[in-house]
């Protein structure tokens, strides 16, 4: 303050009837402060003063430290680095030295001070000394020590953690955090993940619809969010992920970003599939035996009116009835059984032409007739003059038509009405089959498709099935391209609709009229099967057309037979004794002998089962059971090509 600062300074306060304070004021109020040690060192560092505060918490009287330098409040090995003289040179030269560290008592016992070194000068501006002061912050040391401390076990109990992925994401979304359970989860390295936003974490289509910015926005909006599903680890493969995320605010509610957890539960969901999957086994296999057993029982009955020998025509035609009925039913079921494997594995294969639509409705709505008029239904289509094209598979499309119109018949109540309706959009072509059944209960509209499940249950117990019919449907519908939906309602027995749509095209050229066909010619057939009511059956069928047939029931007898009869056509089982199929067919075409067309007659169906017999040299591959007038119509055409040379294979 200068002079006249001073002087004014001094009038104000005796104005006022304040009295200036005097030295020794100042010096008492020093000398009594006990939460500060507030002390003067000389020129060289020797301490010059002592208050209260210097002896409460450094433990030294006045006449113990007065006089002695103040490196003495200083661990041994800051002495050594002669940190207190370091000091005073930097208060010397800069005005003023602050810092905070370790400082010793006189008992030897340290805390943790905070130290302000400031210069002196006198009047004329020459160096006096320091003045210096110190603070006893141990107890301020001592909680931030216990939250450092508990900050880290936090730390290391999350990075230790290997059953979770425990990281933190930035407002944005970036990772900002990753334990050692997140790299064993996600398969990355913290430098590899961390600044890069958390949708890596998700399969495309999640991204591409915007996913994980939602389950942010949720957990922004509501404090946390929970969600299961798919996520991808670094090496693509995907795991089956529980995720919790959390909002984190500071104590002002300030957003700081998100905590997220992430459990894999791969084994847990395959677990829990592998327990649905074996009920869901164990319940078809119930509905195999069931379905199987149905038509066996009236197989059995046909059966022994005809051996009663007392039988009178007409019962001997209602048995051969039943007969080719529930046959055919037991072939129904083992088809819809196969195609499901088929398409599950991806080993259907389609035939596709263009097809017209309105003909295999025909086609299929003539095959169902029957049912429906023993039940009483009225039958009503509209819709057949439309032009309704599609690049399809001809008998894959009945099958889906004709799957439809079964289940519509078998839940409709007797005297009910069934629709079909076909519709040509622009680029579309729509087969609605609709029903006055029971209907379809809500919640399980989003199920009817999966295989084994069926509506109603008492009504479709009664009417018997696998649940194939409808999963089949949705699966060959979109292997063309195309959709399926089903609508219904229970109320007031409306029934339910089923729309399938198809891609459309152009109706093609027409084709010329086919030629007549030709008079059934008479050929020799060889029977090879070790199943001998198989083959007798089959050879009295073929007979009683007017073929030539010989049997054989082994492969050796087969290969014996063909040298013998030299037959057109060899109707030739896989699974035979000593040789098997595939082995006689290998030999047939190495010998350089006749050479028959061979046909696979087999219960084998499989694509390796058919590369296997077109490796071996078979003309075509059929599997059991096949209706004559089809493997005739086979063997025809076959006969009217020209045999291609066979290349010669070793024995």
């Amino acid at each position: 303050m200068l002079p006249d600062e001073g002087d004014q300074a001094q009038a104000v306060n005796e104005g006022a009837g304040i009295a200036p304070a005097s030295d020794a004021d100042v010096r008492r109020m020093v000398e009594e402060i006990s939460d500060y040690a507030i002390f003067l060192l000389d020129e060289l560092g020797r301490v010059r003063t002592w208050n209260a505060g210097g002896q409460r918490f450094k433990g030294y009287a006045p006449e113990e430290i007065i006089g002695r330098h103040f490196r003495i409040f200083y661990p041994q090995a800051l002495q050594d680095q002669q940190w207190p003289e370091y000091e005073l040179k930097v208060a010397r030269e800069v005005g003023r030295f602050e810092d905070e560290g370790w400082r010793v008592r006189k008992d030897g016992s340290q805390f943790w001070a905070n130290i302000v070194i400031t210069r002196l000068r006198d009047e004329s501006g020459n160096p006096r000394g320091f003045s210096k002061v110190t603070r006893d912050l141990s107890e301020r040391r001592r909680q931030e020590e216990m939250l450092r401390n508990s900050e880290e076990r936090f730390r290391l109990l999350v990075e230790s953690v290997q059953d979770y992925a425990i990281f933190l994401l930035d407002v944005d979304g970036r990772v900002a955090s990753w334990n050692s359970g997140a790299q064993r989860c996600k398969g990355y390295l913290p430098d590899e993940v961390i600044g890069r936003h958390f949708s890596i974490f998700y399969p495309p289509e999640l991204v591409e619809s915007g996913w994980p910015e939602q389950e942010l926005a949720k957990a922004l909006e509501e404090g946390r969010f929970e969600d299961e599903g798919w996520r991808v680890r670094k090496d693509g493969t995907r795991f089956w992920a529980n995720v919790i995320i959390t909002a984190l605010r500071d104590s002002s509610g300030q957003h700081l970003g998100f905590a997220k957890v992430t459990r894999d539960l791969s084994d847990k969901r395959r677990i829990s599939s592998l327990e649905d999957e074996g009920r869901r086994i164990a319940t078809f296999l119930a509905m195999l035996g069931h379905e199987l057993r149905n038509p066996l029982a009236p197989i059995a009955n046909a059966l022994a009116i005809m051996d009663s020998g007392k039988a009178q025509a007409e019962h001997l035609q209602l048995a051969r009835g039943v007969i080719s009925r529930q046959v055919a039913q037991m072939t129904r079921l083992v088809d819809d059984l196969l195609d499901v494997g088929r398409i599950t594995s991806g080993k259907i294969k389609l035939d596709l032409h263009p097809v017209d639509v309105a003909s295999v409705l025909v086609d299929a709505i003539e095959a169902i007739e029957p049912l429906a008029q023993a039940k009483g239904h009225q039958l009503i289509v509209q819709g057949l003059d439309s032009e309704a094209w599609a690049n399809a598979d001809r008998a894959r499309i009945i099958q889906v038509v004709g799957n439809l119109l079964t289940n519509a018949v078998k839940f409709t109540l007797a005297g009910g009405v069934i629709t079909v309706t076909l519709r040509r959009f622009r680029d579309r072509v729509e087969i609605s089959v609709r029903d006055s059944g029971v209907g379809i209960a809500e919640h399980m509209l989003t199920d009817i498709f999966r295989p084994f499940v069926q509506g109603d249950q008492d009504a479709a117990r009664s009417q018997g099935g696998l649940g194939l019919g409808l999963s089949l449907v949705q699966q060959i519908v979109q292997l063309h391209g195309g959709d399926v939906a089903a609508f219904s309602t229970t109320l007031n027995s409306q029934g339910s609709e089923f729309v399938v749509g198809l891609p459309a095209i152009a109706a093609p050229p027409k084709a010329a009229p086919a030629a007549a066909p030709a008079a059934a010619v008479r050929r020799d057939f060889l029977l090879v099967d070790d199943n001998q009511d198989a083959a007798n059956t089959l050879r009295i069928a073929l007979e009683m057309l007017g073929h030539r047939v010989s049997v054989a029931h082994d492969g050796l007898a087969a290969l014996q037979a063909v040298a013998q009869y030299k037959p057109d056509a060899m109707l030739l089982d896989l699974g035979l004794p000593g040789l098997s199929g595939i082995e006689v067919a290998t030999r047939i075409r190495a010998s350089g002998g006749h050479q028959p067309r061979l046909i696979a007659l087999t219960g084998y169906g499989s694509d390796e089962d058919r590369s296997a017999t077109t490796d071996a040299g078979f003309d075509a591959h059929l599997t059991k059971p096949v209706a004559i007038d089809e493997l005739i119509r086979l063997i025809d055409s076959l006969l009217e090509t020209p045999a291609v040379d066979q290349p010669s294979r070793p024995t």
